[in-house]
């Protein structure tokens, strides 16, 4: 592989690798060899979350790797039923522990919660408290809609540093983009390569969508290499996930090669304004109370 790793610049400073390996719905029994592959590879970002429920086995994997703690970013999300002032520091403890860290470099807040958005904003004002500790690195949300975020941002001190939502070429949303930007915030990529995707009654497949085959053998890429670089192209975080070693190596060779502001352009035009997947604003606390175990 060539090129280099890039990198972002988060909003109070601090490099994060811009690629990472993605967890959600890596089983425990997989994920700790899918993390050392990924970091014998070269990642040096590790995407998990408490309600992955596998936070010990990306810690194990982080241990057992041939790259010092130092070197590896690591990045995990409290679940809704930890939100709250108190309830999200123990949170932190939780993900901390599990992980076999003191410090983790991002702590997200899973989801908005918006039918009881004030826990949002009590949990968040704890990601504030961790920050000014030294506890966390930076901070930041996930699947906050614009108008969620105006509200957060109203009312706490701290702009998140990301948000990551559901984001890949089917699926761009640009006004959720748009006010990430705004406010210096990073837009970090769940789901970046798709997979399958209905739209209009139709299963579209972009392993063989047309625009993403052609860039693929002009540059010798795969398609999903192509939407990968397109994602950093856009000057997003992409968090792709997978457990077999070949595919983590793929996804990881992006880096030497860059798609044209044209390119970018027909890649941008495969959006459908369809998700595909569930609504954020449905996640609530009748039906995905999951606890998360000490």
């Amino acid at each position: 592989m060539t090129g280099t790793y890039p990198h972002v610049t988060l909003n109070n400073g601090v490099s994060m690798p811009a690629l990472g390996l993605g967890v959600y719905q890596s089983k425990p029994e997989e994920t700790t060899a899918a993390v050392v592959a990924a970091l014998n590879t070269g990642y040096r970002h590790i995407d998990t979350a408490a309600a992955y429920f596998n936070e010990t086995e990306v810690g194990e994997g982080i241990r057992r790797a041939d790259v010092d703690r130092d070197d590896v970013f690591i990045e995990t999300k409290l679940w809704i039923t930890d939100y709250g002032y108190d309830a999200a520091l123990h949170g932190f403890d939780k993900s901390a522990r599990k992980l076999g860290v003191d410090t983790i470099d991002l702590l997200l807040l899973h989801q908005p919660l918006p039918s009881a958005f004030d826990t949002t904003v009590a949990a968040y004002k704890a990601l504030e408290t961790l920050l000014a500790d030294g506890r966390v690195r930076s901070i930041g949300v996930s699947n906050q809609s614009p108008t969620e975020l105006q509200r957060l941002l109203s009312e706490s001190d701290i702009v998140p540093a990301v948000n990551q939502i559901q984001l890949h070429p089917y699926y761009t949303q640009p006004d959720w983009q748009a006010e990430n930007a705004k406010h210096g915030i990073i837009t970090q990529c769940w789901s970046p390569i798709a997979g399958s995707y209905t739209y209009n009654g139709n299963e579209r497949n972009p392993f063989e969508e047309p625009t993403l085959v052609e860039l693929g053998r002009k540059y010798g890429k795969t398609p999903a290499q192509v939407m990968l670089r397109w994602h950093l192209d856009h000057g997003f975080s992409a968090i792709p996930k997978s457990v077999k070693p070949e595919r983590i190596e793929e996804n990881f060779d992006v880096f030497d090669f860059a798609l044209t502001a044209n390119e970018i352009a027909a890649v941008d035009a495969l959006n459908t304004g369809v998700s595909g997947s569930i609504d954020p604003d449905v996640i609530n606390l009748t039906d995905h109370a999951y606890v998360i175990p000490e």
